[in-house]
This record gives structure tokens, sequence and C-alpha cells, in this order.
């Protein structure tokens, strides 16, 4: 959750400038399957993508206030970025600019952070400092 608060963070603060987008893809940790101790959701394992919608209004509730679109059931974006469990990407005019390591251990919020820091003085420039 400590991650999840982070990004919500970076959205808030770049949102003017930056569009996120969640691609939800499937369940790391379904309750009918590896289950960890510390998810505060219950998700069964997608057998349909009505499943999926369904899980992902559940995550929404709790998701930075930016959009949120689901993963095909053949698991294509997730395949594509290789997303899973959780990836962080920088996209800018279809190249990819960010490529964040695979979560949950390479899951970085302050890389992207850094990565958008940077991009942030680019557009508006180096404020100035007071000395």
């Amino acid at each position: 959750m400590a991650r999840m608060s982070a990004f919500h963070r970076l959205v808030t603060k770049y949102q003017r400038d930056v569009d996120f987008l969640i691609i939800y893809i499937e369940e790391a940790h379904p309750s009918d399957g590896w289950v960890t101790t510390d998810s505060p959701y219950s998700i069964p394992q997608h057998r349909s993508l009505e499943d999926r919608v369904s899980a992902a209004q559940v995550l929404q509730q709790g998701a930075p206030s930016c959009s949120l679109v689901l993963d095909t059931m053949a698991n294509s974006s997730s395949s594509a970025y290789g997303a899973y469990f959780e990836r962080l990407y920088v996209i800018q005019n279809g190249t990819v600019m960010y490529q964040g390591g695979r979560g949950p251990d390479g899951y970085q919020v302050s890389e992207l952070r850094t990565w958008l820091e940077r991009y942030d003085e680019q557009l508006h420039g180096a404020q100035p400092r007071r000395v």
C-alpha cells in the first residue's frame, strides 16, 4: 500500500502535464491461488473478462485518480511489456522513455519520480533557488 500511496502522490503532482494510466493485468496473488497475507484485497483468479472487470472495480476504489484499463484475458499487455507482477513505464509519442524494473522488487516509484522531476524541469525550466 505504501507504493500505491507514493504513486498516488506522483499522479497528484504531475497530472497537469502527464497522462497516467493503470493497466490491470492478471491478479498476482489470487485468493484461490498463490495467496499473500499482506494483501488488502481478496480477489480470486480471473476466469473471464467479467471477473477482471469486477476485480478492477475493487482496485479502483483505492487507486489514484487516473485512468484504469484492463488487459485482455490473453494478457497481451502484460506479455508485451513484461509487466507481471507490476511495472512502471513512461511512454512518450510511442517511444518507451522509462522502463522500471519488474515488481515487486524492481518496482521503484523513486526512479519514476526522478524521471518526472527531470521532465518537469525540461517543460517548465528549473525553478530559481533561494540562497
